[in-house]
């Protein structure tokens, strides 16, 4: 999965937006998945201290896997797994995270699998220029705590050759699969009113950039004209300066203006401010799902390809979710305890079960899914209820909770 070339040359009209669109849904017509993990890490002794990224940083181990370590602006450590097939990129992804755990345990630190922190408030470390922009730029509370408080699962999957089938299938699929995965339930210890408060947080930024690209039977043509009437967040002036843009003008707005015209590589820029539920760069980026417990990203990943990549799977799935695609604020509020998001779900993971060793799944991995759904989908408990319980139970401490990383 490769990036977008791109160029330093004027652009002339909305024409060159529509071909920068269309060059988005141009990738490798395969069946490889990439994988990227969000985790917040605490402090053993101390989980409502910030862990300063010096020291996460410093206890990282060499990861044979091959994944690719960052750090979001809070200090959330990233771990983005080389793409391959689902056995593939599982197996090299899952070395890595646990090798990671260990290497933080023996430094008295814990990854937590949680899509919002529970306990700290949202305090940034990087001050790069480009976050230093961004901050600016966004709405104090919750541009905050999605900068530094969120984490997530962001499952890339190839085009195939019918793009846009896997890109109308992830937009169909998300409200389930946000309600089935939703895991941040909690803020500042209590609870926030959201099985995904995560989603929350989305819901209440610049919805220019954070709302579902919308369905107008050409995925090239929606996306160019979401690129087009998206705010323009920031305008890079150098690789040290970044210029905030606080007027409310869009890209449009800008390829109108008298002022220096656009480049292929100001678009290109642009595209990554803009945080849709899902994102084409190439490849389709799934970024609606909350971070999970280091154990259970694999099914979560898994579920995720069966449904949009297999034929068979998202057939059945998309007949039992397609009803409810526009519920994007109730399947976070309500998570599956709203009855029809939980029942499609039920449906979506029995499709899936029925995929995966199609796919090569392993049974190990293909019993962890079926775990899950025992637990969290036919019971409507999502992940989030267990973060409820914490909070409510005088007899179970959420630090507990957090530094032993969470029940499985």
């Amino acid at each position: 999965m490769t990036g977008l070339v791109t160029e330093d040359t004027p652009i002339r009209d909305a024409s060159d937006v529509e071909a920068y669109a269309r060059h988005c849904f141009t990738g490798s017509a395969g069946e490889q998945v990439g994988v990227e993990l969000e985790f917040l890490v605490f402090d053993r002794t101390a989980p409502g201290s910030q862990v300063p990224l010096a020291r996460i940083a410093d206890a990282m181990p060499s990861l044979p896997g091959g994944s690719r370590v960052t750090f979001e602006p809070g200090g959330q450590l990233e771990l983005s797994g080389p793409a391959g097939s689902l056995t593939e990129a599982i197996a090299l992804l899952r070395t890595d995270v646990e090798l990671t755990r260990e290497a933080l345990r023996e430094a008295g630190l814990a990854l937590a699998g949680v899509g919002l922190d529970p306990v700290r408030p949202a305090r940034r470390q990087l001050r790069l220029p480009r976050y230093e922009a961004m901050a600016e730029f966004l709405d104090a509370s919750y541009g905050a705590l999605m900068m530094c408080s969120t984490a997530s699962i962001q499952v890339n999957l190839d085009l195939g050759e019918k793009p846009s089938a896997r890109w109308e299938r992830a937009h169909l699929l998300g409200p389930v699969l946000v309600a089935a995965f939703a895991n941040s339930s909690l803020r500042d210890g209590l609870p926030c009113g959201w099985m995904s408060g995560r989603q929350e947080v989305w819901e209440n930024l610049d919805r220019t950039r954070t709302a579902p690209v919308p369905s107008t039977g050409d995925p090239a043509d929606a996306w160019a004209e979401y690129l087009l009437d998206a705010r323009l967040m920031l305008v890079r002036e150098d690789s040290e300066r970044y210029r905030p843009i606080r007027d409310g003008s869009t890209f449009r707005d800008w390829l109108a203006s008298p002022t220096r015209p656009p480049t292929m590589a100001d678009l290109a820029y642009h595209a990554t401010t803009l945080f849709p539920p899902v994102r084409p760069r190439g490849w389709l980026e799934i970024r609606y799902l909350d971070a999970q417990h280091p154990a259970n990203w694999p099914l979560c990943a898994a579920v995720t390809h069966a449904l949009v990549m297999d034929d068979r799977a998202a057939d059945t799935a998309l007949a039992a979710a397609e009803p409810y695609a526009g519920m994007w604020h109730e399947a976070a509020r309500c998570g599956l305890a709203a009855p029809r998001l939980r029942g499609a779900a039920e449906t979506c993971f029995r499709a899936a079960l029925e995929a995966l060793p199609r796919l090569g799944a392993a049974p190990d991995l293909v019993r962890e899914v079926a775990a899950f759904a025992d637990r969290h989908v036919t019971t409507g408990r999502t992940p989030a209820v267990d973060l409820l319980e914490l909070a409510q139970d005088p007899d179970r401490r959420l630090s507990a909770w957090l530094t032993e990383e969470g029940p499985a």
